[in-house]
């Protein structure tokens, strides 16, 4: 039989906040994180907007030697690993170690010190390439530096599906649990993409928006007017736990994680599966998993880029697993908000879900002004709302056709 397995702790370094309590009031007050880029001059680029992290200070959750041989990417994962450790009230010494694990999703990994370090290469020559180069760049350093950290000794492991990173690392964490290969794990994704390379890779693309005259009204899921995605930075930390094990300890418990689905298109290094047939597999799966109909679900929180074709596919793909109920079904896209964090955006999304089930409130879609005729679902236009929320998915889609959804429902006895 398989453990039920529920979620004790969460952390969050977002656009919109560094604690998860910032964060969720920002959700659900509707605001945007999204303004002009300020790490960098962005006079030559076509893009100049991005959902840059604020006021983050790594001293505050680690020394400064550590901060200095850490990129960004790990440092968010850091910050928010102690913070979500801190709420599950977990004590690493008093566990056996190696049964406690990590399990973490990026998109990138370190592409701010990749472009740093080949910058020096490049200028200064091999000689003044940093020594902490690797380690700081390699994608798997996030979860190794928490394990070290906290000595989490059993499972250690980075997944990198794209867009899908944060959601699949969450899904493999409670399939973990699930099978007693763990019993606590830390989980989640973590990314700090907005640098120059990232701005005009995607840029080249024509998959940003270009709004930037109006940085804020920018990211507009499933609107009519969207013209792409917009950067966001962050991380966004569960931890995962047996419930016995949660039990045993007298942990508090926020909700359950009942189910996981992932697929893959196998149809276009980018576009996504035509009628989002992909997704909704995976959609279908986190439903079976779970044991549960699609008329138990209260909420999705969409993977909603903003993009032309990703919104569509995915309303496509809704509407094809929840048939007739998907009218009834609130479904809204929290990236209007924060952007797109890429392989972190799974971490929040999560976290927003159990927020959201906490509160019995679904958050807006803001910006969303005028309705596309081939997305004809209920977004939760502009004002989050207060309704039942037992049952929610969250759904994450990647470049290459990586499809990951998690399902997380209140926790009963």
């Amino acid at each position: 039989m398989k453990k039920r397995v529920v979620i004790t702790g969460m952390g969050a370094i977002t656009p919109l906040g560094n604690h998860v309590d910032s964060f969720w009031k920002n959700i659900r007050e509707g605001k945007s994180g999204i303004d002009k880029i300020t790490r960098f001059d962005t006079e030559a680029f076509d893009t100049q907007i991005a959902a840059e992290v604020k006021n983050f200070d790594p001293q505050d959750f680690m020394d400064k030697k550590e901060a200095k041989r850490m990129d960004r990417f790990t440092q968010y994962a850091m910050a928010a690993s102690k913070m979500a450790i801190k709420q599950a009230g977990l004590d690493f010494c008093k566990g056996n170690a190696q049964r406690f694990g990590v399990i973490l999703g990026t998109g990138v990994g370190g592409i701010e010190t990749l472009e740093n370090q080949a910058h020096i290469l490049h200028t200064k020559g091999p000689g003044r390439v940093s020594p902490f180069f690797v380690p700081m760049m390699i994608g798997n350093m996030a979860a190794d530096q928490i394990s070290i950290a906290f000595g989490a000794k059993g499972m250690n492991s980075t997944v990198v599906t794209a867009c899908a990173s944060g959601t699949n690392a969450i899904g493999e964490a409670y399939r973990a649990i699930c099978h007693g290969y763990a019993d606590v794990i830390i989980t989640g994704g973590t990314e700090a993409a907005i640098t120059p390379l990232s701005l005009a890779g995607f840029s080249s693309m024509k998959a940003l928006s270009r709004r930037n005259e109006d940085p804020r009204t920018a990211s507009r899921p499933f609107d009519l007017e969207r013209d792409g995605f917009v950067l966001g930075e962050g991380a966004g930390i569960l931890i995962l736990e047996s419930y016995e094990h949660a039990k045993d300890r007298g942990a508090g418990i926020l909700a359950e994680m009942a189910g996981y689905g992932l697929t893959a298109d196998a149809y276009h290094i980018t576009a996504p599966a035509p009628e989002g047939e992909g997704g909704a597999r995976a959609m279908k799966e986190a439903l079976d998993d779970a044991g549960m109909a699609p008329e138990e679900i209260d909420y999705i929180n969409a993977h909603g880029t903003s993009t032309p074709y990703n919104d569509k596919e995915e309303t496509a793909g809704i509407r094809s697993v929840f048939g007739d109920y998907a009218g009834k079904l609130a479904v809204s896209s929290t990236k209007s908000m924060t952007g797109h964090l890429l392989g972190a955006a799974g971490g929040i999304e999560a976290i927003i879900l159990v927020k959201a089930i906490e509160d019995q409130f679904i958050p807006a879609t803001i910006n969303y002004t005028t309705p596309d005729p081939e997305c004809d679902l209920d977004y939760v236009p502009n004002r989050g709302r207060n309704a039942k929320v037992n049952a929610a998915l969250s759904n994450s889609f990647g470049f290459g056709g990586q499809n990951a959804c998690v399902l997380i429902k209140k926790f009963t006895e």
